[in-house]
């Protein structure tokens, strides 16, 4: 069971990660359920959200996943479980909206549940009803409105409503024509009060009017009467709105009551979609920061492979700044490591990384690393980090770390993750040390795993001896006096305080002098450290350049042996094709001399009998073959035959080309248009001069000493 303390929360800033994860959240609750996010409790659970997010990751394209955005129903929700109480129009919008995102979601998922596994699960424990939508589509329209067909009886008032707003203007049209052919109205004619159309009338004719008066201008001088017919109609018109607006509210009545069994449908179906907008929120922040999710292993292992700290690489790209990885494990053969060296040299980003990592990962959010990195889950993950003085609680910053350690003892067992900052400090280095060294062995023996960062020599010592714990050190370049901020595990590192006071301006006469109030042994213990690391960067770069030769010459010989290899073999077949060929000149040699025989004497049976002495030589030599063997050797001569065509085809094609190529005439450059003034030269010559005038294709160049007549064709700008 993961049981992730507040505090911890709090110092490895995970708060801060999951104020980004809010950021990027299409909606207020996405944003709320965000904030509000822990390390997930359950394993299995675990590994099906990272793998909902990784699906999310990896969509986009021509088939993005639709779009999940909507408006909080949570007061429609609460209204729904008061009797009698009704909900707006607005709400009913919201509701349809929630069930028309749903239902798209689950189709998409649906149709495409080879690329979208965890989704399509996901969506499918979503039981969707249809008929929500259909009995608010049946009531309200896409405006807002509610349709005339909601029932028959709003059908037949707003019919009438139509009919009396017809009556309505076309007798206010009449009143305004004659009282305007008689010059009794003002210049604006007619105006609007209470939504109703009156006449603009000079205010020494308003007697002259038939009708009711509904207001004046500021002035005075315009009376707003609205004529009597018009008047018995608007009466009218009001009873009918009223008739409407009660007509209007039974029907939502009628509908709020047929959504009310619906209500735990439609909350899972919110809850449905602020999960898929906390999945889409950690996918897009993943895609931010380059996170990728590990390897997680059942194995006590964690192994983290180039990991970055988000906020510090974020920090950093804003400002243009390099932010180095960092690769640090722990295992069974090692519990603990104990991380030394000089200060605002990365021990405590390194710790931080560490940790936020872990939390970010078991609440579902994948993380800035190496693919190939290890991870193993812990139950607990407790910290102590930063300056923890407590002026609330009047404790010093050691009283305060004293607390934190008897909270680690009371926790701390085979399945906690401890990170702790500084560890030891705050109270005299002699005793302190000693107390931090006593806790150390006590989380060693309670097989926890953990990293500390400390200065104090007696821990690094401590690191050294037991056998499931190992030194570490943030690595420190002695010449320039820089922080490289790169771990390098299995070894102490100095603290190098002389060497950074140095850096820092502090005069040479008082670090001697400071180096004379300490004990000799601890000076010299200090700079061994410091002149080990020194040692062993360069025999890790000496090692670094043997093992690239090595691996350049183990390249290089299995280069030379594939090639002799090639070489015997073409000169074993060569050596073959040889011989063959002096047998062949050898027994034509013979042919040749017993035909010259022949012909100074032209003793046939002699010629036949030679010949066929000759053939029962050479048939003497031929090694008996069976027919498979035979079979072998023609075929090997065949391959040979044919391999030696194929290169003598590529030769030939080769050639072919070779003389084609020199054959082709390269294309002409374009002509170039000369002006008077240009500075050319001939094609074929060396001296520039500028041109005088240009007739025709003639041109008179000019090279200082003498002048020139040239053709236009002979010149080249220079």
């Amino acid at each position: 069971m993961v049981r992730i303390d507040e505090k911890s929360l709090i110092d490895l800033e995970f708060p801060a990660v999951l104020k980004q994860l809010a950021e990027r959240s299409v909606t207020t609750l996405g944003a709320d359920a965000a904030l509000s996010l822990l390390p997930i409790p359950d394993v299995n659970e675990l590994h099906i959200v990272l793998g909902r997010v990784q699906e999310f990751m990896a969509a986009g394209g021509d088939n993005p996943i639709p779009n999940h955005g909507f408006d909080s129903v949570s007061r429609e929700l609460q209204r729904l479980s008061l009797e009698n109480a009704v909900l707006e129009i607005a709400g009913f919008r919201k509701i349809s909206s929630v069930c028309t995102t749903t239902v798209s979601l689950k189709s998409f998922f649906s149709k495409n549940a080879e690329f979208y596994h965890h989704l399509d699960e996901m969506a499918a424990g979503v039981d969707y009803h249809p008929e929500i939508v259909r009995s608010i589509e049946a009531v309200i329209d896409r405006y807002g409105e509610v349709r005339d067909q909601a029932s028959e009886e709003l059908a037949n008032i707003r019919k009438r409503l139509r009919s009396l707003k017809g009556k309505i203007n076309s007798s206010f049209n009449s009143a305004l024509n004659r009282y305007s052919a008689l010059d009794l109205l003002d210049e604006i004619r007619e105006s609007v009060i209470d939504n109703r159309r009156v006449l603009a009338v000079r205010s020494m004719h308003r007697k002259k009017i038939d009708g009711a008066v509904l207001g004046s201008s500021k002035t005075g001088s315009i009376v707003y009467i609205e004529p009597r017919a018009t008047l018995e109609y608007a009466n009218e018109l009001s009873n009918l709105m009223f008739e409407e607006a009660e007509e209007i509210k039974r029907i939502l009545t009628a509908l709020t009551e047929s959504l009310r069994p619906f209500a735990e449908d439609i909350a899972a179906y919110q809850r449905y979609l602020v999960a898929i907008d906390l999945i889409s929120s950690r996918a897009r922040y993943a895609r931010d920061i380059g996170g990728v999710v590990p390897i997680i292993t059942e194995k006590r292992i964690t192994q983290w492979k180039d990991a970055y700290h988000p906020l510090l690489w974020q920090a950093n790209t804003s400002e243009g700044r390099t932010t180095w990885p960092q690769s640090i494990g722990l295992n069974p053969e090692r519990r603990i490591v104990v991380i030394s060296g000089p200060n605002a040299g990365g021990k405590s980003i390194t710790l931080k990384t560490i940790g936020l990592l872990q939390l970010m990962l078991q609440s579902g959010i994948p993380v800035p690393c190496d693919p190939m990195s290890e991870v193993c889950l812990f139950d607990r993950v407790l910290t102590d980090i930063g300056d923890n003085q407590s002026i609330e609680n009047h404790l010093s910053t050691y009283s305060y770390r004293l607390k934190m350690m008897n909270r680690f003892l009371k926790k701390c067992n085979d399945r906690t993750l401890f990170l702790i900052d500084e560890f030891g400090t705050g109270s005299d280095p002699e005793l302190g040390g000693a107390l931090a060294e006593t806790f150390l062995e006590v989380f060693y023996e309670r097989e926890a795993y953990g990293v500390i960062t400390t200065h104090y020599t007696n821990l690094k010592l401590l690191a050294n001896e037991l056998p499931h714990a190992t030194n570490a050190n943030m690595l420190f370049d002695h010449r320039s006096l820089e922080p490289m901020f790169r771990l390098q595990m299995g070894e102490a590192g100095s603290s190098f305080t002389f060497e950074v006071a140095q850096k820092n301006g502090i005069p040479y006469s008082l670090i001697n002098k400071a180096k004379k109030k300490i004990a000799r042994g601890k000076v010299r213990f200090d700079k061994t450290i410091a002149n080990l690391q020194k040692e062993r960067s360069q025999l890790r770069k000496t090692s670094a350049s043997l093992k690239e030769e090595e691996d350049r010459a183990r390249l290089e010989a299995a280069e030379m042996e594939k090639t002799n290899a090639r070489i015997r073999e073409k000169l074993e077949r060569y050596q073959e094709v040889f011989d063959a060929n002096q047998r062949l000149v050898a027994l034509g040699n013979k042919v040749d001399q017993l035909a010259e025989r022949y012909h100074q004497n032209r003793r046939k049976k002699a010629l036949i009998d030679e010949l066929l002495k000759l053939v029962m030589v050479e048939n003497s030599k031929r090694k008996k073959q069976s027919p498979k063997a035979r079979k072998a050797e023609k075929q090997k001569v065949v391959e040979v035959r044919q391999e030696v065509e194929q290169q003598v085809k590529k030769i030939r094609k080769r050639k072919k080309k070779e003389k084609e190529d020199a054959k082709a005439v390269p294309p002409p450059k374009p002509r170039e248009i000369l002006h008077v003034g240009d500075r050319v030269r001939m094609t074929d010559g060396r001296a520039v001069g500028t041109i005088d005038t240009i007739e025709k294709d003639k041109a008179v160049v000019n090279y200082g000493m003498f002048t020139t007549r040239i053709s236009l064709d002979e010149l080249e700008k220079v």
